[in-house]
């Protein structure tokens, strides 16, 4: 039975913008989903605020429906995809950016829906929680003035992340290209900034949601590291892999690597579709 790889999205995307992937993962012949976590997608809030002409003022008190949404939810919401993809043959389960820590607690929770599992340039946290890491000397290079510049909302005010991606400002439109599509033209960025929904839920996991090595641990995994990407630097990257390998030693990571920032490889994707076939066969 061929395969079905399972596309889990990162923070303030959705399956939107796994379109292109997906096309060519069919022109090789695999089966591929692209998975809306909850309040993503259709599921989202777009505040009247956020439409043209802006009310910033408004938008920084409008409620979100992402409000309250937890790891726990995102993880469900998979496994309940998972549970329904098995019965057509194996499952390769990929995660990109913060949908990495998604994958990382379904696998721990049920990895017998899980026959492969890859992180693209994901967060795989053993040692430390996801946000302890951005605090470590990998993560120096990463410049967060540029997400904190399209701030739209205090997170203690609305209970979630909120962001204005749809910002005309020049300093912020300049700062958020650098650190996630550098390598791709204005157009192509100002394309996939437009895919983007406003808000994120808060919960990025807990120790408890680390890498476990009886049930993660026994899983095939891959990690495609993305060369060019300012948003994870490949220290940070290339520690997770390590960390991974040490906590499983008889079971390390297959390791690939793609010339790319956080977000080209889904813009120009038959590269990856031509690492997530190989990896899918194997």
């Amino acid at each position: 039975m061929s395969p079905t790889v399972v596309l889990v999205h990162g923070a303030f995307a959705n399956s939107f913008s796994f379109a292109p992937l997906q096309a060519e993962l069919a022109l090789r012949g695999l089966r591929s989903l692209a998975v809306d976590l909850p309040g993503h997608g259709f599921a989202a809030t777009y505040p009247l605020e956020y439409q043209a002409p802006q009310d910033l003022p408004g938008l920084a008190t409008a409620p979100g429906a992402i409000k309250g949404v937890t790891l726990a939810d995102n993880a469900a919401h998979v496994i309940a995809v998972l549970e329904r993809a098995k019965e057509h043959g194996p499952v390769v389960l990929v995660g990109h950016s913060r949908g990495g820590v998604t994958v990382t607690a379904v696998a721990n929770a049920r990895p017998d829906l899980v026959d492969r599992l890859v992180y693209v340039s994901a967060w795989a946290p053993v040692d430390l929680d996801v946000g302890d890491y951005y605090a470590e000397p990998e993560m120096a290079t990463f410049d967060a003035t540029a997400v904190a510049g399209a701030a739209a909302a205090n997170p203690a005010d609305v209970g979630l992340l909120r962001c204005n991606f749809r910002t005309a400002d020049p300093d912020v439109l300049a700062g958020l290209k650098a650190a996630f599509l550098a390598d791709g033209t204005d157009d192509e960025f100002r394309a996939f900034l437009n895919t983007f929904q406003p808000d994120e839920n808060l919960d990025a996991g807990t120790p408890d949601d680390r890498a476990q090595a009886a049930t993660w641990g026994t899983l095939p995994r891959a990690y495609v590291r993305l060369s060019e990407d300012a948003s994870m630097p490949l220290a940070m990257q290339d520690r997770l892999i390590r960390e991974g390998d040490a906590l499983t030693p008889g079971n390390p990571y297959v390791v690939r690597t793609l010339a790319s920032s956080h977000l080209s490889w889904l813009v120009r994707p038959a590269p990856a579709a031509d690492v997530l076939a190989e990896l899918a066969a194997r």
